[in-house]
């Protein structure tokens, strides 16, 4: 036990290790199946190519951003004593294994994908294999990067900052430390937001392109070989709905650690670890997380073709959920000491132990609690999700019913579902803050967050299991085989629509909590005692928060208009200029199709990530830390609705559409594809498209990067406000010409 009580800091980055040498294993597991036959291998090879295209121009553009944002980070560290110049090689390093999160699982993913073509001939419990395990590969390779580099850092910073100095780790030392280590969650979420953005906008371009032409205008099947953009539709698959859904959780899983280690600074704990038990809590937590994640990803299976793969994928799911929650009550039984807990802040000045009037005491059973909540919040919020997005529920059936009256009537039940369906999240959500702050104060809102993500593994194995089976799919289509084998991974797809929306749900949950707890962590370092919204400029700012959102996903869903413009015409073009390709004669032009997403994508990003960097940055030196708190309050609402709305709206809209490949009754008769309801459906789905797989996810980075680009700049907004020299004047005059008020007494 001694052992432990020494080194448990040091084991940390082992249970990242582990990850990655499982996700190694995977990988290589599924690079050894058949890849099938030459035109199979041919069609996969353009979708890697593809990929691999897209990320070397993303990288390019990001590189120079890495490289200045890191400069103006080493400089900003020099000006307060509570930062250092090395918050740049934190940022450095945050950015590169954000993107190489992205890269590994891309690069299985587009592997997975034409193996799991291959295995749908054989049978569907073997393409279920091998497509989750795909999926498992991008799950374990984040969540194993995002420890080993967070807890590695830490061990670093924690050496050189406080253990070195003698320093007080509840005090400046350990404040030093955390600040130069959101460094890390900060390249992480830059990178999570430009990858967000540029693959959604590159693989919507792709996708409203290759409906509105193929399947609209020409009247051929979605992933027909006939189409030019049908290998830039699945090429967006990989880098919009695995790498960029990998990156996104990747700043999630590192930002709510950060956020709890930042909150966990404040709290007094006579514990066995140096009095660092609520800093390492959420990384251990983590940690357990990705371990039982391997666990549940080890019940994922089924055995006859008439098995449910939905139900094998939630048993995998709630074993991991289940695992955790079991192991985390003996975790914070063991690591947190017997006494009560508070944050510092809660104190009155000048009378330490004495707490402000409604301030939070709490044990470490109120912290499981906490935690307890926060599992509970993640796993309501993918079953809301699930209902308003899955077939064969109400708000998709609603949807197939108003399609019979026309395209306007599929966008207004869209738009309704969309809109409806961020009632019973918000709910759940305030619940969920309520109920974590109860039992641990603010450090229970992170802590919930931290339990929300432990399972992050298995969350995104799940959901990166959805885009291999898509381009599975794709791939048989383009290939022509058998009906037997395209049922086989339409049925795959199908779920994997329907994860990738609970996945959507699971990520902003997270991101508001994440947000939340950024947001608390910001006022501490800030000093902010409160955020008054009767103030005119913290009020302005509030509605410029709520604002931006919608601005936001304005330049996302123009963008991709514009791009699906371009693409609608190139392949008009081609099916005019080219002869013989509807008759199988002649090859389209795929590569000119993947350049113009590619082209547009790595164009368009730039303005949307520009507002959610700088905008934080004007307002906080400009009009101060309140105004900016008032900021965030706005853009965390808004970004939360816009996000849950406008990503449930199109999910719903697609599954209405993919419920027409089967056949539906309304009013008693049966329509099918190519049916006038099925064409109001593919109508609506392009509406959501950008809905769905741009704006709406993106709408969680938006939220947690200016939450952290405040976190960062907070040292230096606290300088300015306690070194303001008319602020000093002020306090001075006062001084003088007012008596002091008597300290209030708590009532016992």
């Amino acid at each position: 036990m001694d052992f432990l009580y020494t080194n448990l800091i040091y084991l940390i980055p082992v249970f990242g290790l582990i990850g990655i040498a499982v996700m190694a294993i995977k990988a290589a597991w599924v690079t050894k199946q058949d890849a099938g036959d030459g035109d199979m291998a041919q069609l996969a090879g353009y979708i890697a190519d593809g990929a691999m295209a897209f990320l070397r121009a993303e990288w390019k553009v990001l590189s120079y951003f890495v490289v200045v944002a890191g400069i103006l980070l080493a400089y900003s560290g020099t000006t307060v004593h509570t930062s250092s110049p090395v918050i740049a090689i934190s940022f450095v390093v945050g950015a590169f294994l954000s993107a190489f999160a992205g890269f590994l699982g891309m690069r299985i993913a587009t592997k997975a994908n034409v193996r799991t073509t291959q295995a749908a001939r054989t049978s569907l419990a073997q393409a279920l294999k091998v497509s989750f395990t795909g999926g498992t590969v991008m799950g374990l390779g984040v969540a194993g990067l995002a420890i080993i580099g967070l807890g590695s850092l830490f061990i670093v910073f924690y050496t050189i900052y406080v253990k070195n100095t003698g320093g007080d780790v509840n005090g400046e030392a350990m404040a030093k430390a955390l600040d130069v280590l959101a460094g890390f969650s900060l390249g992480a979420e830059s990178i999570a937001l430009f990858a967000r953005v540029g693959g959604g906008i590159y693989t919507k371009a792709a996708d409203v392109g290759a409906d509105l032409v193929g399947k609209v205008e020409a009247g051929i099947p979605e992933d027909d070989v006939r189409n030019p953009a049908t290998i830039a539709d699945n090429v967006g698959d990989n880098v919009g709905d695995v790498a960029g859904m990998g990156a996104d959780l990747f700043g999630s899983y590192v930002a709510t650690m950060l956020a709890t280690m930042v909150l966990g600074r404040e709290i007094v704990s006579h514990d066995n670890f140096g009095g660092i038990a609520p800093i390492l809590l959420p990384m251990v937590i983590a940690g357990l997380g990705l371990i039982f994640s391997i666990v549940g990803a080890a019940f994922v299976k089924i055995k006859k073709e008439t098995d449910s793969v939905q139900k094998a994928l939630n048993i995998g799911n709630w074993a991991s959920i289940i695992l955790t929650a079991i192991a985390t009550y003996f975790l914070v039984n063991w690591i947190l000491p017997d006494q009560s807990f508070h944050m510092l802040r809660d104190e009155i000045a000048g009378s330490p132990g004495l707490l402000k009037e409604g301030s939070i005491e709490f044990t470490k059973m109120g912290v499981f609690g906490a935690i307890a909540v926060g599992l509970v919040v993640g796993t309501l919020m993918s079953m809301i999700t699930e209902y308003y997005t899955a077939m064969g529920k109400r708000p998709v059936l609603g949807i197939i019913r108003q399609s019979s009256t026309g395209h306007a009537t599929n966008i207004i039940a869209g738009l309704a579902v969309g809109m409806e369906s961020t009632v019973m999240p918000i709910l759940v959500l305030a619940s969920g803050i309520y109920g974590s702050y109860y039992f641990a104060g603010l450090y229970g809102v992170a802590i919930a967050a931290a339990g929300m993500m432990a399972t992050t593994a298995m969350q995104l194995s799940i959901d990166a299991f959805g885009p291999i089976a898509d381009n599975a799919g794709g791939i048989a289509e383009m290939s022509r085989l058998p009906e037997e084998v395209r049922h086989r991974t339409d049925n795959l797809d199908a779920v994997g629509n329907t994860t990738a929306a609970t996945g959507k749900g699971f990520a902003i949950a997270s991101a508001a909590l994440t947000s939340l707890a950024l947001f608390a962590a910001f006022v501490g370092v800030a000093g902010i005692e409160h955020i008054d919204i009767y103030k005119a400029n913290v009020l302005a700012g509030l509605f410029v928060g709520g604002m931006i959102p919608f601005i936001f996903s304005s330049l996302c869903i123009s963008a991709v208009g514009r791009a699906a413009m371009a693409m609608v015409e190139e392949v008009r073009r081609q099916f005019r200029e080219i002869p013989g390709i509807m008759e199988y004669k002649a090859k389209p032009e795929y590569e000119k199709c993947v350049a113009i997403s590619t082209k547009a994508s790595i164009r368009e990003m730039v303005a949307p990530g520009l507002i959610a960097l700088i905008t934080p940055i004007i307002v906080g030196f400009i009009f101060g830390p309140e105004v900016l708190g008032g900021l965030l309050a706005g853009v965390t609402v808004s970004g939360v609705l816009m996000g849950i709305f406008q990503s449930n709206a199109g999910g719903a809209w697609d599954n209405a559409k993919k419920s027409f490949e089967k056949g539906v009754e309304i009013n008693g008769e049966m329509y099918y594809k190519k049916s006038e309801p099925h064409k109001a459906s593919v109508t609506g789905d392009t509406v959501g498209d950008p809905f769905k797989d741009t704006s709406g996810p993106s709408m969680n980075i938006l939220i947690k990067l200016m939450s952290i680009v405040s976190l960062v700049i907070a040292p230096h907004l606290h300088k300015e406000l306690n070194h303001s020299p008319r602020l000093q004047r002020e306090i001075h005059i006062r001084s003088m010409v007012m008596p002091a008020k008597p300290e209030v007494k708590h009532k016992i």
